[in-house]
């Protein structure tokens, strides 16, 4: 894989700005007295489809070539990630596939198909669809989209990381979420980029912490 740079972050800026209201950072008074610091919520709540990761699909999407659009994008999720991809395939015209585990969670499933997307139930565990989705691209001539080492949606996503840094020039440190690890990657690009100074802590559930455990 590629690493995106902090270009491709700008790059990625001009196409999500066509799509997407900028979210605010905002000021946060009780946080900021419960640490004693002062703290800053980046509102990505407020976006369609209430998460960052609705950047990211944007971005891809755009910088497909038609035949790619035509022929269909595949994805694995249990989540977000999906809604982003079929969100975007739905505002570019393309066919997406999503592949779940079995017994995903039925509220994001139901997100999922309400955007347009074809689900494939494949497997107990997100690798198992993933390999599915991975199999049925090669298989079918899909556009395979990997949920996290994807150049052009970790640059999407960093959108939200450079918003921070702009919105609040004097940050000194970032918390993000950790999931598959996208925006925490995305956030480190620019923070890193742009100050060195900064740190990024990317933050897991101690009953979900995989990625703290490895």
């Amino acid at each position: 894989m590629v690493i995106p740079k902090l270009s491709d972050v700008y790059k990625a800026r001009k196409v999500i700005e066509r799509y997407l209201p900028r979210t605010i950072t905002e000021y946060s008074s009780k946080l900021s007295e419960l640490v004693g610091g002062d703290v800053y919520l980046k509102r990505d709540d407020q976006l369609p489809l209430g998460a960052f990761k609705v950047r990211g699909g944007l971005n891809i999407l755009a910088n497909l070539s038609v035949e790619e659009r035509e022929r269909g994008v595949i994805t694995a999720s249990t989540g977000n990630h999906g809604q982003s991809i079929a969100n975007a395939c739905n505002i570019f015209g393309a066919k997406a596939f999503i592949a779940l585990p079995k017994g995903a969670n039925p509220l994001k499933v139901e997100a999922i198909k309400s955007l347009g997307a074809e689900l494939l139930f494949h497997g107990k565990n997100f690798d198992d669809a993933r390999e599915y989705a991975e199999r049925l691209a090669m298989q079918e001539g899909f556009r395979y989209i990997h949920p996290v080492n994807e150049p052009l949606i970790i640059a999407g996503v960093a959108t939200q990381a450079l918003e921070i840094v702009e919105d609040v020039p004097d940050v000194n440190a970032i918390f993000v979420p950790l999931g598959g690890g996208s925006g925490a990657s995305g956030a480190c690009i620019v923070a890193k980029s742009i100050n060195p100074d900064i740190k990024v802590y990317a933050v897991q559930s101690e009953s979900s912490s995989a990625g703290f455990l490895s």
